[in-house]
């Protein structure tokens, strides 16, 4: 299993069809937002599996604009593992966590003027099972693996979808050195070498001769300071692998305002969602059962789950051969999932280029670079975003939407 902590493959469904039988709660107000909340909230669980002993908590959000024409989107984070409250927060919905300084006290909420909710309606889903809020009324029922996870996922799925920086193959790790080679994280003559020791091994099988070794030693080393999620950034401290511990430590570094006065980089804000969610009167308001999940986490990071596809791409062909529409985008200061990764596999695909690469512009200025193919496949790069585009670039991931689902060119 190839785990990667914060959001290594996002996936949107476009349900273009009625909204799927839910029956969930509304939600008026939310701790930390003043007022009622000003657009229409639902959480509640889904029950799936032949006695719903799964039972997928999830976050209804209705359009802002035009609900009964807007289209509704089915999002799920990656991770495996990873709250799509993430999302809401951090990239697309209507409400962000503030980052203003904190005082140990509830996080406050404050509105996102570039939510995706501006234009279609969304269903969030704690996916899978073990997720966020979800949880599973039977032992056996509480393992998943990629494939189960996907066939949960299917009873919404009608047409078109949208990949935001995803991992499709173990391969693809490799794009990670001419990626660095490129911005200019390693010099020439590492990249040679590593060209002519690793490539075979790193796309196949993983380093195994002593050169190959070597060179990555040199490689891990020089890229160790390196923020993967956006190169422009910088890290904060490592994350234990003891999950608890890891909550624990955190969460009592947030309360502690003496030493955590103000947000100070993103892994902090982030932090904050724990604090939040966390909360009794939060788990209150969103209608979660009680007893039924520990402490909430952004990404579980002891998730019982399973791999058994090991390469998606096909996938994706069998997709395309049947007329989907999809929208790939890459933000292109991401080291774990690198743009260029995303240009092979696309291009393994073997269908003809209708309109060439070009920029796409917003307020007239360059947001990315765009390629689209005879399959409906549109490929989407954003100029200066990290691993979760709307997250870094929200007025330009917004714009990207929009025209998307109107069948605009980009």
């Amino acid at each position: 299993m190839c785990w990667l902590p914060i959001l290594t493959l996002i996936v949107a469904f476009e349900i273009i069809c009625l909204q799927p039988a839910l029956a969930g709660l509304s939600v008026k107000y939310l701790p930390g937002f003043e007022g009622p909340l000003p657009f229409q909230l639902e959480t509640g669980y889904i029950g799936v599996g032949e006695a719903e002993e799964v039972q997928l908590f999830y976050y209804f959000i209705k359009s802002q604009s035009n609900p009964k024409v807007d289209p509704l989107i089915y999002w799920f984070t990656g991770g495996p593992g990873c709250s799509p409250l993430s999302a809401i927060f951090f990239e697309f919905g209507p409400i962000t966590l503030d980052t203003r300084a904190y005082n140990g006290s509830l996080p406050t909420l404050s509105l996102n003027p570039y939510a995706y909710t501006k234009v279609a309606s969304m269903i969030f889903v704690d996916l899978p099972v073990g997720t966020g809020f979800s949880y599973a009324t039977t032992q056996k029922a509480n393992y998943s693996d990629d494939l189960q996870s996907a066939n949960h996922a299917y009873e919404f799925l009608r047409k078109g979808y949208i990949l935001g920086n995803p991992f499709t193959s173990a391969g693809l790790y490799y794009y990670t050195i001419p990626f660095a080679h490129g911005m200019g994280l390693i010099p020439d003559e590492l990249y040679k070498s590593l060209v002519t020791n690793c490539e075979e091994e790193l796309i196949h099988n993983g380093p195994t001769n002593p050169l190959c070794s070597r060179d990555m030693d040199t490689f891990n080393w020089l890229t160790k300071d390196i923020y993967l999620y956006n190169i422009l950034e910088s890290p904060c401290e490592l994350v234990s692998n003891d999950s608890r511990r890891w909550l624990t430590e955190n969460v009592l570094k947030l309360k502690n305002s003496a030493t955590y006065p103000q947000v100070k980089c993103r892994k902090e804000w982030h932090d904050l969602s724990l604090i939040w969610a966390n909360d009794n009167n939060v788990r209150d308001a969103l209608h979660v059962r009680k007893k039924t999940i520990g402490a909430w986490e952004e990404c579980r990071r002891n998730l019982s789950f399973g791999t058994i596809i090991n390469n998606t791409i096909p996938y994706h062909a069998n997709l395309s051969r049947k007329g989907f529409r999809s929208l790939i985008y890459s933000g292109d200061h991401d080291m774990v999932v690198p743009f260029i990764s995303t240009q092979v596999w696309i291009k393994s695909l073997n269908y003809s280029i209708i309109d060439d690469w070009r920029p796409w512009i917003v307020d007239g200025q360059v947001a990315g670079y765009t390629r689209s193919y005879s399959n409906q496949m549109t490929f989407v790069t954003i100029k200066g975003a990290g691993h979760t585009g709307p997250e870094y670039k929200p007025v330009e991931s917004l714009a990207m939407l929009k025209r998307w689902l109107t069948y605009e060119s980009l």
